[in-house]
């Protein structure tokens, strides 16, 4: 049995509309196609992006925490070559 959804889920777009070196978007990390596509996606469809680009801010903020940790050559004065 399917719910029936009484609001049109919103988009995720904030507005950065920059793509990553992986061609996500910075600012809601969903793909080019999931962009694009919105509109036309279904709300099961909708959910399932939505649940996709929770799992790669997750990623990005791990990564993030990870690289962090790491301890500088203070000869590179904080910059990673």
């Amino acid at each position: 049995m399917q719910q029936i959804e009484i609001f049109e889920i919103p988009s995720p777009c904030k507005s950065i509309c920059e793509v990553n070196n992986r061609g996500y978007c910075k600012g809601c990390y969903r793909s080019r196609e999931e962009r694009f596509a919105w509109n036309s996606f279904t709300n099961a469809e909708k959910k399932k992006v939505l649940n996709l680009c929770q799992q790669r801010y997750k990623r990005y903020l791990q990564k993030q925490r990870t690289t962090a940790d790491k301890p500088q050559n203070p000869e590179q004065g904080g910059f990673d070559f």
